[in-house]
């Protein structure tokens, strides 16, 4: 994968159109290494969408995911899922396997489905559960588990995947309090080592955190660019019809999301 700063993932002129209503319109959004993207907007902005087709889960109409620089569609299935670790809305696993054999799925694309694990493969599992908060469940059936909990063993599969791109769909569903800052953590933990992250985030005080942000409404993108743009702030404010004010803290030191009466 390319090197810090360089760009991991692109979407180019991305257009989409469901039973005859269209989705997404001429989406141009470029994905750095070593950095978090945070894609935010309204509901039926396209967020969703645009994510799956950045992972290869639809195909758009029109437009291109390119890869390291490559064609999305010229990888193999297993390069591919070397590359990206995916996590959707609705991803799903066997309910009645255990935590560790599900969080052991993130590593299939090295193992094959009759390799052994590598004690690599078993560090890159128990670093995944300690980042989510999941040592404990390990052994647990994953139909045992609250809805919050398994949100966070799906979490660590995607984290034990090492992918070098991680798309995440509102990966903070469902997440508490604490655990969300344990997410959170985790995400500038991967950015920091090299990642490039890709999130949906319904919480904007969240998304304020990130990198980069990304704006879309009604399927076009808006801006995308560090939150100290004061494009991006005024694309995130129009974004939500003027319900949400943004401004620094009063320590200055973070942007904050504020709704305005």
């Amino acid at each position: 994968m390319s090197s810090a700063n360089s760009i991991a993932l692109q979407a180019q002129r991305i257009s989409l159109s469901i039973a005859g209503r269209r989705i997404l319109h001429d989406v141009d959004l470029t994905i750095p290494c070593g950095a978090w993207t945070a894609i935010v907007g309204p509901n039926g902005a396209g967020k969703s969408t645009l994510l799956s087709i950045m992972a290869g889960v639809l195909r758009a109409d029109s437009g291109r995911v390119l890869l390291d620089g490559q064609p999305l569609e010229q990888f193999k299935r297993g390069d591919r899922a070397r590359r990206i670790a995916w996590l959707g809305q609705q991803s799903s696993v066997e309910a009645g396997l255990r935590v560790d054999d599900v969080v052991m799925l993130g590593r299939l694309p090295y193992l094959g489905l009759f390799g052994a694990p590598t004690a690599s493969d078993r560090d890159a599992i128990s670093q995944a559960l300690t980042m989510t908060g999941c040592e404990a469940l390990r052994l647990r059936r994953l139909d045992s588990l609250s809805g919050g909990e398994r949100r966070r063993v799906l979490i660590a599969r995607a984290l034990a995947s090492r992918a070098p791109v991680m798309l995440l769909d509102e990966p903070a569903a469902h997440l508490d309090a604490p655990h969300q800052r344990m997410l959170i953590k985790a995400i500038r933990e991967q950015a920091r080592s090299g990642v490039a992250v890709v999130s949906v985030v319904h919480d904007l005080n969240r998304a304020l955190a990130a990198d980069q942000v990304a704006v879309l409404v009604e399927g076009a993108l808006g801006a995308c660019g560090p939150v100290s743009s004061p494009q991006v702030r005024a694309a995130m404010i129009n974004a939500f019809e003027g319900a949400i004010g943004i401004e620094r803290s009063a320590d200055g030191s973070r942007w904050i999301a504020f709704e305005r009466d």
